[in-house]
């Protein structure tokens, strides 16, 4: 077994690595960006480091810094949880060459088989696994869309290769969008997964997502532990998720449990990961169910932990995580397939930092002013905040995850409607309000929802009641300690090690603290630095920028990710014009000019993560 770990994450799943890490009687180190100074992931690990600035592209995706921290830190293996770098088989194969430093995980040789889509269907292909008809060639030209469609019927889905979570696909109803849909998709493939190539899928119209999670090890044992039904999504992102499903037969289940397992197989798989399908909801049988005569087809493979692997665990009792780490260990899995048994029922509600009535737009700021998470048989929750934290919004907007566990769906739920009325978070919006809702909805209670319900069928009016009655009321306002003893807390690093120093002063007044938590002057000032949304008499925009121009101002009004630049500095730009494309929660947004004029300055650049207030172009 491995001594030391080092996690290149952050988050509730960095804690949820590090918690089986220490049952397992191995340390753990956590990475940081600037942003995550004082995140629950960095107090939670035996040591930590910092790997750079908050954009995550010059920190926790920078393979050279965190292969680096491992040496510092002497770890032996690295686990990549989920997102950031977990599908990179080429940082897979930096970490496979590191002398001794293993990688948790599946070879980057099977990552790149079945990571990328287009390989991984030829996989499944070959391996009498039914996929979606499309392409198995990455496509480059609007004309084979249009092809596409004419053969195969619109609409039609484009996918980024390197693509998860939604990111990098757009549905193509027409032969005239295919030409802003595919440079969408590959901008998006370029941003995020630094790879712009592309294919195509004929888009299911009305149809379930059902994923089976594998554990395979290095000796040929594969085992699958059931399905998962993730079906209730908005823009392709999961939202609930649970197990078993309740649109399937007994018969359907088996038959796409064996192709997963007939799929990993094929790909000389190993660790964990989870084979996604596509199930048509048509025809179902006297008891409303899909039966084995149902059409389904693979999706994608996820060469990772998933988000939602709680679900499974629940059900079987077998700690994923671990098993990730054993594997890794070259230690051969225990259990035979026979030995798998599902019980009950399991739910998992992503706890993220959304207001469901404004589109599940992001929260662009505020803090963990109360934090309270339920608790109760049943319940579980993952995750790394506590109360007093800042919310960092650099990230992903998903704080927490909530799962509840019944002896059935019905008790199930119930457990979730206490659990949900009992979270207590205060300080931001969140989507704890549309969970809420969603346990009393009809469709999704009977288990007829579709990947679509959400954007296409829901009565948005719905969410936006459910907001006013269980969403938070007015912020209260943080108290003063006027005590006589004053608790300050420090960070120090040395050569990038962090270590924290309580300090205890009696007659002292409170410190106040810069947004980086560095120390800050005593009149609680920030030491004369920036740190406001608004600009600085000098120019600055939010997060520290730098603009030097005179004239308008056009400024984030959230934030994301900067996709394009559409303008040059210099350029004439007439009232309408786009200036830049800004992606926030998986939808584009165009930043346009207010007015004519010349372009003074561009303080930003494609791929940047920019804050609310954070200024884009600036008009002369």
């Amino acid at each position: 077994m491995f001594e030391k770990v080092l996690v290149a994450n952050r988050g509730e799943i960095a804690v949820r690595v590090m918690r089986a890490c220490e049952e397992l009687g191995v340390d753990t180190v956590a990475v940081y960006s600037e942003a995550d100074t004082n995140a629950g992931h960095v107090r939670y690990a035996d040591e930590a480091y910092n790997i750079g600035p908050a954009r995550a592209a010059d920190s926790y995706t920078d393979g050279e810094a965190v292969i680096e921290a491992a040496k510092k830190a002497d770890a032996d293996a690295i686990h990549p949880g989920y997102g950031f770098m977990a599908e990179n088989a080429d940082f897979a194969a930096r970490v496979e060459e590191t002398d001794g430093v293993t990688w948790i995980g599946p070879s980057a040789d099977a990552m790149e088989r079945l990571g990328e889509k287009t390989h991984a269907r030829q996989v499944m292909r070959e391996a009498d696994v039914p996929i979606v008809p499309g392409t198995t060639e990455s496509v480059e030209e609007p004309e084979q869309v249009r092809e596409f469609g004419e053969e195969h019927g619109f609409p039609v889905l484009i996918k980024a290769e390197g693509g998860g979570g939604g990111m990098g696909q757009e549905v193509v109803h027409s032969p005239d969008e295919a030409e802003d849909q595919l440079e969408t998709a590959q901008r998006e493939g370029e941003a995020y997964f630094s790879n712009a190539s592309v294919y195509l899928e004929r888009f299911l119209d009305n149809a379930r997502h059902v994923e089976v999670q594998i554990l395979a090890d290095r000796h040929g044992n594969v085992r699958h532990l059931g399905e998962r039904d993730c079906s209730l999504q908005r823009r392709q992102q999961k939202v609930i998720e649970e197990g078993p499903s309740p649109a399937l037969t007994d018969d359907l289940r088996a038959k796409i449990a064996e192709a997963a397992r007939r799929g990993a197989d094929a790909g000389n798989y190993y660790n964990a990961g989870t084979f996604e399908f596509l199930v048509e909801d048509e025809g179902r049988n006297d008891d409303g169910l899909l039966d084995a005569d149902s059409d389904f087809y693979f999706l994608e493979v996820n060469t990772r932990i998933q988000v939602e692997h709680t679900v499974t665990e629940e059900l079987t009792g077998i700690d994923i995580v671990k098993w990730q780490i054993r594997v890794a260990a070259d230690e051969e899995l225990t259990f035979e397939q026979d030995d798998v048994e599902l019980e009950g029922h399991a739910m998992e509600f992503r706890i993220n930092a959304e207001n469901a009535a404004e589109e599940f737009a992001p929260a662009t700021g505020g803090g963990f002013e109360v934090y309270d998470p339920p608790g109760g048989i049943g319940v579980r929750v993952d995750d790394a905040p506590r109360q007093g934290d800042d919310l960092v919004t650099n990230y992903d907007s998903m704080i927490a995850k909530l799962i509840t566990w019944g002896e059935d769906r019905e008790e199930c739920v119930a457990r979730g409607k206490r659990a949900l009325a009992d979270y207590d978070i205060q300080g931001f919006p969140t989507i704890i309000p549309f969970h809420r809702l969603m346990l009393t909805d009809e469709p999704f209670l009977e288990g007829r929802h579709t990947t679509k319900y959400l954007d296409e069928d829901l009565d948005p009016e719905r969410i936006d009641e459910a907001q006013q009655r269980w969403g938070p009321g007015e912020e209260s306002a943080a108290a003063t300690a006027d005590g006589e003893v004053t608790e300050r807390e420090f960070v120090v690093e040395v050569n990038g090690k962090r270590f924290e120093v309580n300090l205890e002063e009696r007659g002292a007044p409170p410190i106040g603290t810069a947004s980086g938590g560095a120390s800050a002057g005593s009149d609680g000032s920030g030491g004369g630095g920036g740190g406001s949304s608004g600009s600085s008499s000098s120019g600055g925009g939010g997060g520290g920028q730098t603009v030097t121009a005179e004239g308008e101002r056009i400024t984030a009004e959230m934030q994301g990710t900067i996709l394009s630049i559409d303008v040059e500095e210099g350029g004439e730009v007439a009232a309408g014009d786009v200036l830049c494309v800004l992606e926030a929660m998986k939808m584009e947004n165009d930043v346009v000019a207010s007015r004519g004029g010349t372009v003074a300055e561009i303080p930003v650049a494609e791929g940047d993560s920019v804050d609310m207030g954070d200024v884009l172009c600036v008009l002369d």
